[in-house]
């Protein structure tokens, strides 16, 4: 089904169409579904359907396709935030799902016209095609301020191999799984039409996922750090995204926190400090008079949460923190979502009523300043994020200046039920495997969790549930080598990789 259609320009719809299957197991591999066994075959199938292509436009068309079909399944959660309000935003919807497929199919589709374009010849570009879809992913990370979500690596986020992510990043991760799915082209032996020249590859590709979900196994099984005596209280509301700022709501809302934050076990021990998750509260911070004193006093004990707040006619999704001597240090969301916290343009828009999503004052957040570490009594100094900041590996802060832990504010009740608020938790484990920290997450809806150096789960709060999490704050791991040396490596090997190629561009295996 998947061979060539004989047409320099398309490959025929029926290809096309196999190609599109292909890119949806693919996604398979991402979280809920964790089908890592279906997306690593999927992808090894589409690397000999491009190396197979007859022409850089035969190769671009079907990963086009592939890409296609993934970003649908995987990304689907995207029409989540249109359905709040139905009525005004609905009919957005399927748009907006098809714009993010086919943008994401883009990113699928340059590496493939480049590996036919540059480096002809089966097995060759099939090779090429793998390695350029590294720095596929790498540049989804920074081009249009960057969404890196959905890469070829976080098919491994729930297995024993995630935890190579600790030397070479989430990209380190992508590279493993191309890696797999090149093998049985690099090995190929007969004629590109014969299955039977994959097995030496698929052999070897077995090998090294085994030897990576073997060295992963070994760094899950050494001692971890004590955890530390903090003993931390993470606060799930379960505030539905179309109640949230309902006025009646709002206050049933408020009230749970308050409650929950309050709530003492048998021992009737207070928490050393409380976490509310992303915009919390209906007021602003620069409005909030005697609330922050108030709060602190009811819950018994300092409360970190999300909360926006103004200067002038500016606004600000913010985290801060209120105890017995008011407001403690605040951080101001620097990486906003576009088109959900700000509007491109937004000035000119905002004369026609344009406004982003989440914003509930103006129309649309500022940005703040930068990643910051903030340093709040009695506890280690903390990075923030606020929720998509944490899907950005480059945005954690290393060096001199590396906290002690990690804290998500989150409200993941835009991503509907179904895969977003499962993958956004999946990438906040990736980042505690990349620096050696803990994370802990406060999500408005879910999924609340205790995440350890590692990024192995200690406690959760599942979806769509009221709730609290009370825990005492992990240890924390040495700098790990990729907190030292950030994406270089995989960077540079696979440029190397590419330069082989190059250098041996002559070496070709016959077509059928």
């Amino acid at each position: 089904m998947l061979g060539s259609s004989g047409r320099a320009r398309r490959p025929s719809w029926l290809i096309l169409l196999g190609c599109a299957g292909l890119g949806a197991f693919a996604a398979l591999g991402q979280a809920p579904w964790d089908l890592w066994f279906l997306a690593l075959p999927a992808l090894a199938v589409l690397c000999w359907q491009i190396a197979r292509a007859v022409s850089p436009a035969q190769a671009a068309w079907s990963a086009f396709a592939a890409g296609l079909g993934h970003f649908a399944l995987a990304m689907s959660w995207i029409v989540e935030p249109f359905l709040v309000q139905p009525e005004i935003y609905g009919w957005m919807a399927p748009f907006a799902l098809a714009l993010m497929a086919a943008g994401g199919a883009l990113f699928w589709t340059l590496p493939a016209w480049l590996a036919a374009r540059l480096l002809p010849g089966f097995p060759r570009q099939g090779l090429a095609f793998a390695a350029l879809m590294i720095l596929s992913d790498w540049l989804r990370g920074w081009i249009f301020t960057g969404l890196p979500w959905a890469l070829a690596g976080h098919i491994w986020t729930d297995t024993p191999a995630s935890q190579l992510a600790a030397h070479l990043g989430a990209l380190g991760l992508s590279a493993l799984t191309m890696l797999a799915a090149a093998l049985p082209l690099a090995c190929w032996r007969g004629p590109a039409g014969r299955w039977r020249g994959a097995l030496p590859g698929a052999i070897l590709a077995a090998l090294v996922v085994a030897m990576a979900w073997s060295a992963g196994m070994a760094r899950l099984a050494r001692p971890l750090p004590d955890d530390t005596p903090i003993k931390l209280r993470l606060v799930q509301p379960n505030a539905k995204q179309a109640l949230k700022w309902d006025p009646y709501w709002s206050e049933v809302f408020f009230r749970r926190l308050l409650d929950l934050s309050a709530e003492r076990d048998a021992d009737r021990a207070a928490p050393d400090v409380v976490i509310w998750p992303e915009t919390a509260v209906n007021f602003l911070l620069d409005q909030s008079g005697t609330a922050p004193r108030d709060i602190a006093a009811y819950a018994g004990a300092p409360v970190i949460l999300g909360i926006q707040r103004s200067e002038g006619a500016r606004y600000f999704n913010s985290l801060s923190s209120f105890s017995a001597e008011g407001i403690g240090p605040v951080y101001d969301k620097f990486h906003l979502v576009p088109f959900g916290e700000y509007t491109p343009w937004g000035d000119v828009l905002a004369q026609f009523g344009i406004r982003a999503f989440a914003a509930q004052q103006g129309y649309g957040y500022s940005p703040g300043a930068a990643p910051a570490v903030l340093r709040f009594p009695g506890l280690p100094p903390v990075q923030p994020l606020i929720c998509y900041e944490a899907i950005f590996s480059r945005h954690l802060i290393t060096g001199a200046d590396r906290p002690g832990w990690l804290l998500q504010v989150t409200n993941d009740a835009w991503f509907g039920n179904l895969s977003g608020p499962y993958q956004h938790l999946a990438q906040a484990r990736l980042r505690a495997i990349e620096s050696g920290l803990p994370l802990m997450r406060a999500a408005n809806t879910g999924v609340s969790a205790v995440i350890g150096a590692r990024g192995e789960l200690h406690a959760t709060l599942e979806l769509n549930r009221t709730g609290r999490i009370d825990a005492r704050l992990p240890g924390a791991l040495p700098p790990t080598l990729w907190s030292r040396w950030g994406d270089w490596p995989v960077l540079l090997l696979t440029l190397a990789a590419l330069g082989l190629l190059w250098r041996y561009r002559r070496l070709t295996v016959p077509r059928p």
